[in-house]
């Protein structure tokens, strides 16, 4: 995993961008979770979300090593 990501002369941490792409990916499984009322099963929705979220951080992170 490369540390920093220059984008137009800017480096940037990639753990910034690997955190945008995960709450993107979170926002989208929050609302196909809220259309298909899956949050019924679910006791507490702010902790589900949070643990969704890093679940989804540690995959985006993880399959950052394989991008060239």
């Amino acid at each position: 995993m490369r540390y920093q990501i220059d984008i137009y002369g800017v480096l940037v941490p990639a753990l910034l961008l690997w955190i945008i792409i995960a709450y993107v990916l979170s926002a989208l499984l929050r609302r196909i979770m809220q259309r298909l009322d899956l949050y019924r099963l679910v006791w507490h929705r702010a902790l589900f979300d949070f643990a969704v979220f890093v679940c989804l951080l540690g995959g985006v992170v993880y399959l950052s090593e394989f991008l060239p």
